[in-house]
Formats: structure tokens, sequence, C-alpha cells
């Protein structure tokens, strides 16, 4: 993580610690102070049973949920804006598509487990896995709207927050933001909070899906397993109004 050296970022950044960003809905956003039900909600896992299913539907109701970091005695926290579902052996995106191996073993394990990769030599990525312990399935987090945290994730991608969106829009962005790296989570169980990295329900629902091609790949590209919040501002690349 690089230092900020500026105090005047330092104090941008500052000026971040009493306010936390919340989904209003789909494309909305305002700027509230988190309270105690709220951060009581964020303890509210998704139990393993979500998570046993084809990833295409997982994906699906992943959108709207939260993504959480437990960071010494502070929770890091955004709400999934967009994810892309990888099906295992028939899908020659995936990374399971060869077969196991060492390295994405954990996607042919347990459901609900976090599996990491590192990519383009610069950033990792966070996935979840899917389907029966055996059957190979994940699903991707490709962005996430702040809630909580906004100051840790401004830090720990070396910006001053001015613009949220370049905190946790694109996963590798994301995974910074939540300091995720394969040494440190993969292999985390996601639904518990006994991590420290989980994903919970706090009762938001996304007002409209949208379901596109996959980006990023040469492979399987035009299979549509891209799933975002319509018009939300944080989904990566370019913003789709539906």
């Amino acid at each position: 993580m690089g230092e900020l050296n500026s105090g005047l970022l330092n104090v941008k950044i500052a000026k971040l610690r009493t306010c936390a960003h919340v989904s209003k809905g789909a494309g909305e956003s305002g700027m509230t102070a988190p309270n105690t039900t709220h951060f009581r909600n964020l303890r509210n896992t998704l139990p393993r049973e979500f998570f046993n299913r084809d990833p295409r539907e997982v994906s699906r109701e992943l959108l709207g949920k939260v993504l959480v970091r437990r960071h010494g005695r502070k929770l890091i926290a955004g709400r999934v804006v967009e994810v892309e579902a990888y099906l295992g052996a028939e899908d020659a995106a995936a990374h399971a598509a060869s077969g196991k191996t060492l390295r994405n073993a954990v996607l042919f394990g347990p459901p609900g487990y976090a599996y990491i990769y590192f990519i383009y030599g610069n950033h990792f990525c966070l996935n979840v896995s899917t389907l029966p312990e055996g059957v190979a399935g994940g699903v991707l987090f490709r962005a996430v709207e702040p809630m909580v945290g906004i100051e840790e994730m401004a830090l720990a991608r070396d910006l001053d927050g001015r613009d949220l969106r370049l905190l946790t829009s694109g996963p590798g962005r994301l995974a910074e933001a939540f300091g995720i790296t394969r040494e440190r989570d993969n292999g985390k169980d996601l639904t518990s909070v006994r991590s420290d990295l989980w994903l919970a329900d706090d009762g938001h629902v996304s007002e409209k899906v949208l379901v596109t091609k996959r980006i990023g790949i040469t492979k399987a590209a035009d299979m549509p397993l891209r799933y975002l919040v319509a018009g939300n501002r944080f989904v990566s690349g370019k913003r789709v109004m539906g």
C-alpha cells in the first residue's frame, strides 16, 4: 500500500470519516451516517445453501447483498452491484474448465468459499464457489458500491476519495480496497462472521437487474453471464442504464 504524503489529501480523507455511502435504489446514492441497526444487519450472513445452486441463480441474487471485511475493530462494506457467473467444465472461460488443480481446488470444494486468483501480474480477483462439493462453479465479483469504511478503502487504494467510483469499480480495484489477496483470503468461508471476510444480507433489494455478455475475456465471450444493477455508477466499464 502506498502512503498518502500530501497534507491536503489527508484532510480530504478525514472528511469521509463521519460518512458512509448507502444505496437508495438502482442508480441512486446518498451519504448518511451508519447506525447501530445497520451494523447489526451486516452480520446477517448468507447461508451456505444460498451458494449451493447454479452460479447463474447465485449471481442474480447476489446483487444488492453486502461484501464485508473486518479490518481490526472496524468494518469495511460495499453493496454488490456487478458479478459474473462461471459455469465450470462446460465454460471455456472458467478456471475449472481444464479440471481440478491445486490452484483452483476451492471451486470444486463446498459452496460459499472464497477463490482468489492473481491476474495480469498486478491485481487479485475475488470469487465465491457455488454448486455442491465436487462440482465446479463460481461467481466473480466485479464491483461494489462503497457503504462503510470509505476512508480505509481510499487509503488502501492510495486515493484521496474524491471519486468514490475509483475505489471499487472493477475486480482489481475492489480487491485492493478490501485488502483481498490470495495468501490472506483464498479458501476463506464467506458464510461466517468468524471469518474476517463475509457476505451479508441487510434486506436491500436491487430494483432492476441487467444481464449482458461478460467482459475482459476472449473465450466464451458471447455468453450472457454478467449481472449488474442497471444505472448504478459503480458498475465497471461504461454505465448501463437498461
